[in-house]
């Protein structure tokens, strides 16, 4: 019998790993181009670095060396001083895409897909062929494991070309190096501006960057303090959606309805449960895995009609407004700085908080805008700012009345660095780049929100400013014409000449002139004290060369 069209495309089908997905779709990763690659590669080993030492409570340091190997070659190599990893999970972790810790849970941090490092190990030896050199130490009476890794795309394995132990001098720690096509140079969307930024994120971190002309660079850190430690939570209701909701009750360890939604959800108690089966007409002693699609639904439809409580928002960590301001004080030179932490709230069931750091004075943009600085889980966005809601946010803020120019639909213009922060358990990215956040109402309204907030803390500098500066240019103009007033009013009263020139010094001379001045030279003073305090206490500040 012939063989049917069906059956002969049939034999073409076959199953692809996600490794052979994402080797195909690079670009999804954010290995877009050659310059990009480079900031990716350093960017996903950093922010591991940085996770592994805050989850440990280790107060971090972090080596970043990039090194020219010619032909548009790099080694990248980032060293942290973090708890280091156990033997067994070095090769799943740096050579299994979508293999990670954090996937599952419901707590803040940096990585959320357990994507990110695997795939800069593969875009390694996509374009050098050669594989990952990790080693990684757990206590100081413990030998450092090296391995020398790559992913098998086709089955999404670790293929291990080297494991072997070694001594290293850290007590504990990784490092880890990669060879990777790539393409440096310096600006906006640079290695360099990433870790400027880091820094500015995450004041407690001390950045040690040595750059492909062998430059040291240390960003020092601003604050001993660690960053809160979030408390992994439960789903909220309000954010199930009917197919999760059917996956959890079919995989639910509950005997009862009941127990299921008390148990499995945060801020659901017995009360609430019950409430909720009453309104779906569903019983609560009924099994979970008994629940037909039908009812699923009802009790979605009765979870939305029924009042509870906002999730738990111990789950976030965070910087808080006076951490934020020393952060950016750090690094960005200006006169006036200052920060606003909104209280936490909610998108789809997931709580987040804004945070937005202001610092007004100094350098501008080559065309006049601000310098917008977008952070999530204390992690820079360098690219799409235009598809990102925090870009939409302070568009479609009116900066007028806050002493900035803006055109319509544009970035206000004027020397200001306008740095905005979201913290969540899980941040609604556009693509698994993580590059930009996803335009949802109840975000874009709190980063408005704490955008007016700091716009009037801006506002009040600016406008004394520009009263002082009003009010002392019509004291020099007054006091440019005291001799000939002092002169006609001499003639006219008969009074001594210097007499009058002494009594006018003293009219323009007014004490509320004077303390309005010296306030302004405080607030500049205070800024330059502490930037100088933290350069004396931390060696080189903002990103000085050693």
């Amino acid at each position: 019998m012939a063989t049917t069209k069906a059956e002969e495309l049939a034999k073409k089908q076959r199953e692809i790993s996600v490794a052979e997905f994402f080797e195909k779709n690079r670009h999804l990763l954010g290995f877009d181009n050659k310059r990009k690659a480079l900031l990716t590669a350093v960017k996903e080993a950093v922010d591991n670095s940085l996770d592994a030492c805050e989850e440990a409570e280790i107060v971090p340091e972090v080596l970043v060396e990039l090194i020219d190997m010619g032909n548009e070659r790099f080694r990248v190599v980032v060293e942290d001083n973090g708890p280091g990893i156990v033997k067994e999970q070095i090769p799943k972790v740096f050579a299994k895409l979508l293999y990670g810790s954090k996937f599952h849970r419901l707590k803040q941090g940096r990585g959320q897909q357990g994507i990110g490092i695997s795939a800069s190990v593969m875009y390694a030896q996509l374009t050098t062929g050669r594989p990952a050199r990790i080693l990684s130490k757990i206590a100081p009476n413990k030998p450092a494991n090296y391995y020398e890794l790559k992913i098998d795309t086709i089955t999404n394995k670790p293929l291990i070309l080297g494991d072997e132990a070694k001594e290293w001098d850290k007590p504990h720690g990784t490092r880890v190096e990669l060879d990777i096509e790539g393409s440096y140079l310096k600006g906006l969307q640079s290695v360099d501006e990433y870790l400027k930024e880091t820094a500015i994120i995450n004041p407690h971190v001390t950045i040690t960057y040595v750059n492909p002309k062998a430059e040291q660079i240390i960003f020092p850190r601003a604050s001993e303090q660690m960053p809160k430690q979030p408390k992994e939570i439960k789903p909220h209701p309000y954010g199930v959606e009917l197919g999760i909701l059917l996956k959890m009750m079919s995989n639910t360890e509950f005997r009862t309805l009941q127990a299921f939604l008390t148990n499995e959800f945060s801020r659901v108690g017995p009360g609430t449960a019950k409430e909720i089966c009453e309104k779906a007409l569903v019983p609560p002693n009924t099994a979970p895995k008994k629940v037909s699609r039908d009812d699923a639904e009802k009790l979605i439809n009765a979870i939305k009609e029924t009042k509870i409580i906002s999730p738990p928002t111990d789950c976030i960590s965070p910087i808080g407004e006076e951490l934020f301001e020393k952060g950016l004080r750090k690094e960005v030179n200006a006169e006036f700085y200052c920060a606003v932490s909104r209280s936490p709230t909610v998108y789809r069931g997931n709580p987040f908080q804004v945070e937005v750091a202001i610092a007004y004075g100094g350098n501008q943009q080559a065309d006049g805008s601000i310098n917008l600085l977008r952070f999530a889980n204390r992690v820079p966005l360098l690219y799409q700012q235009g598809a990102c809601s925090i870009y939409k946010s302070v568009t479609q803020t009116n900066w007028k009345p806050y002493g900035l120019q803006q055109s319509n639909g544009a970035l206000p213009t004027g020397p200001v660095t306008i740095a905005v922060h979201i913290a969540s358990v899980w941040v609604p990215f556009t693509s698994e780049s993580k590059e930009a956040i996803a335009h949802y109402p109840e975000i874009i309204d709190e980063i408005r929100l704490a955008l007016q907030e700091a716009g009037r803390r801006l506002q009040t500098y600016v406008h004394k400013k520009h009263r002082v500066k009003n009010q002392l240019e019509r004291a020099n103009l007054f006091e440019r014409y005291i001799p000939e007033v002092a002169d006609a009013l001499a003639r006219l009263t008969g009074e001594s000449k210097d007499k009058i020139v002494k009594h006018l010094n003293e009219m323009i001379k007014k004490k509320e002139i004077q303390e309005e001045i010296m306030e302004m030279e405080s607030l500049k003073g205070e800024a330059d004290d502490e930037k100088a305090d933290d350069n004396g206490n931390n060696g080189n500040g903002n990103g000085e060369k050693d």
